[in-house]
């Protein structure tokens, strides 16, 4: 099992909106024969740390998962809680997006940048 997080994102207004709107969480099981389980947690920072996403997924092998979550927050953070025989198989990647789709790429996170 293990633990990869994002660390805190910060998303300050610029021009009266924020960069990131919503997030989409990119994953993909590597191993051929074993399956693995991500829990995708997504936590609100505003003073306090309140979660807002919590969604258990079931990769099985060479399975491809994109999910799309509400980012438009001042700050935010995802933790992913890998298990199974493919946990340590499982690729995890994070893109932030602008309300027209765009990709912040300051808001790019790719499994080497995540804090285990």
């Amino acid at each position: 099992m293990a633990v990869l997080s994002t660390g805190p994102i910060e998303n300050n207004l610029s021009v009266g909106s924020r960069p990131t709107q919503q997030v989409t969480v990119k994953m993909v099981n590597t191993d051929s024969i074993n399956t693995s389980n991500v829990l995708i947690e997504g936590y609100f920072l505003n003073g306090t740390r309140t979660l807002y996403v919590q969604q258990s997924v079931n990769l099985n092998p060479g399975q491809v998962f994109s999910q799309t979550y509400y980012a438009n927050l001042g700050g935010f953070e995802y933790v992913f809680t890998t298990s199974g025989g493919a946990a340590a198989l499982t690729e995890i990647s994070m893109w932030g997006k602008s309300n027209t789709g765009q990709l912040v790429a300051s808001h790019r996170i790719v499994l080497e940048e995540m804090a285990l």
